[in-house]
């Protein structure tokens, strides 16, 4: 489905960014999809309708309790700090000024996350709506946000 969207895939690491390319020409997308190295969304430039991300979410007190297949990815993949929300906590904050009007932002979070990720959305005061939905497993596991409808110039700041 919708044929005319451009997607913009962002990774901090190059590897992983191969990975994305390989598939996208597996898919027959590879025209539709520009890949850019980088942290976040920082060598972007926007404006997008939405922000999917699923970011390393993992504390790292949680490190020694990991299943050995998961600790062969790398680790910049995986941890989010010592509360494992850092990454997050850096997405949310830039993620406001890079959607439309109106636009959605969705993060994927690790079990028990989801009202900690909810709130630094909500304190962000730029969405109207943020609700998380549940994975298969019935864990509260993604936050989905949409953007308030006014233009950064149409805010009225106190």
């Amino acid at each position: 489905g919708l044929p005319s969207r451009q997607v913009v895939g962002t990774d901090i690491s190059r590897a992983a960014l191969t990975v994305a390319r390989r598939n996208a020409a597996r898919h027959g997308v590879e025209g539709r999809v520009e890949f850019i190295e980088g942290d976040l969304a920082a060598e972007s430039a926007g404006p997008f309708a939405a922000i999917v991300s699923n970011p390393p979410y993992i504390a790292e007190a949680e490190r020694s309790s990991l299943a050995p297949e998961v600790l062969r990815e790398p680790g910049v993949a995986l941890f989010g700090g010592a509360d494992g929300l850092d990454v997050i906590r850096r997405l949310v904050a830039a993620a406001a000024p890079l959607l439309v009007p109106l636009g959605w932002l969705v993060i994927e979070a690790g079990h028990g996350q989801a009202a900690a990720v909810a709130a630094l959305v909500r304190n962000t005061h730029t969405c109207e709506e943020v609700r998380t939905l549940r994975d298969l497993a019935g864990i509260q596991r993604a936050i989905v946000a949409r953007r308030d409808g006014l233009a950064a110039s149409e805010k009225v700041t106190p």
